[in-house]
């Protein structure tokens, strides 16, 4: 059973460490391409396919993070065997991240101590969820299904409706479902770039899969062909949508070429994630989530492994190493695109990434030993 328990962990953090890489390149692009950034949805007209793709690869990392993160909740209930531990684990941890996005995230990004901007991101939207989720973990297995699908089916019927006129109304809005600012005083404002709604039904369906396909009593063999139909299923489903073209995401449209055609059908709306991005996305996961399970005895696995492991550990280092390396670059070179400092290719971004993913390494894999070396110190739990 151990065997067991070992395998489906290791496919889990596995899948961590691929989202995190990728996520780098992401985020390689939002330092150092800014003076190109991408709307959206992307205007596709204005973006070339390399810089098109490459987001659309990033658009992974959040959903899987936030599946992982309520599939990693069940994993805790079911080796606590206690809920309210559970509970409380969520809620402080939630509690935590929303902590470290408001000061140490937003200083990473912005370089202000006392900021006069504020993002919430995707660690917000974590800790948000996870609280969340604690009041949802005690209810009928069944009512969790429910409302994690109702969440997800639905949300996007809430497109329309904006409370601009009601301004005591419109900043809970904007944190649950619209994309925007809250202005607080003369001189501070919240930008909601993540708002939670979509990302609570997402977490629930994380745990909802932890519960049906990573308990106990399921058989390796039994839980990666669940996965795979799964992914399949979700995959069809975004397509069948897509091509009716009436609800889920704004219409496609055919353009002047083919690409473009293909580019505009998987154009998908991450701010709120739509279902055909939650669809799209998660489907894909689940399928790496199977085939990483697999696959894990493969030695070049074993590197994704060591990065999600401590995946906040990670998420903090390179944000701070991107912006120390951007203010370096601004002092040697200044600003060659027009207020940015940037580089001139997506392909430079990628062997930007792949750099400082293999340079950071050692120091992410020392982390990772002193973290599961020192399981008594409990904050290490958050990292």
């Amino acid at each position: 059973m151990s065997a067991q328990i070992s395998q489906r962990l290791l496919a889990i953090d596995a899948l961590r460490g691929l989202i995190i890489l990728i996520m780098m390149v992401d985020h390689v692009r939002d330092t150092f391409y800014i003076h190109r950034q991408v709307a959206d949805p992307m205007v596709i007209a204005d973006t070339e396919p390399s810089l098109y793709f490459g987001r659309v690869l990033a658009h992974l990392c959040a959903p899987m993070f936030v599946f992982l993160t309520g599939l990693s909740a069940y994993l805790h209930q079911a080796k606590t065997n206690n809920v309210a531990m559970t509970r409380a684990f969520l809620f402080k941890r939630g509690l935590f991240l929303i902590l470290l996005e408001v000061t140490v995230i937003n200083f990473a990004w912005t370089g202000q101590l006392i900021p006069q901007v504020m993002y919430l991101q995707v660690i917000w939207a974590i800790g948000v969820s996870m609280i969340t989720l604690a009041a949802f973990i005690t209810l009928p297995k069944a009512t969790r299904w429910g409302f994690a699908i109702l969440i997800i089916a639905s949300h996007n019927l809430l497109d329309p409706i904006s409370f601009k006129d009601l301004p005591t109304i419109q900043p809970l809005w904007n944190i649950l479902h619209e994309r925007g600012w809250i202005t607080i005083g003369e001189h501070f404002k919240l930008r909601t770039s993540y708002p939670v709604l979509p990302w609570i039904g997402v977490i629930l369906l994380g745990y909802c899969f932890g519960e049906a396909w990573f308990n106990k009593s399921i058989q390796p063999k039994q839980r990666q062909t669940a996965l795979l139909k799964s992914g399949i299923y979700f995959i069809l489903l975004f397509f069948v949508l897509r091509f009716i073209n009436i609800y889920g995401d704004h219409a496609w449209q055919v353009m002047p070429t083919s690409l473009e055609t293909v580019m505009s059908f998987f154009n998908l709306t991450k701010y709120p994630p739509s279902l055909l991005f939650i669809l799209f996305n998660v489907g894909l996961g689940l399928l790496l989530l199977g085939f990483l399970e697999r696959k894990q005895h493969i030695s070049w696995i074993k590197p994704l492994v060591v990065f999600g492991s401590v995946p906040m550990f990670f998420y903090i280092l390179h944000l701070f190493v991107l912006k120390a390396l951007y203010s370096l670059a601004v002092m040697q070179y200044g600003l060659n695109h027009g207020k940015y400092f940037g580089l001139n290719s997506v392909f430079s971004l990628w062997v930007t990434a792949i750099i400082l993913s293999v340079a950071l390494y050692p120091l992410v894999a020392l982390f990772a030993r002193f973290k599961h070396n020192n399981k008594h110190i409990r904050i290490l739990k958050y990292f």
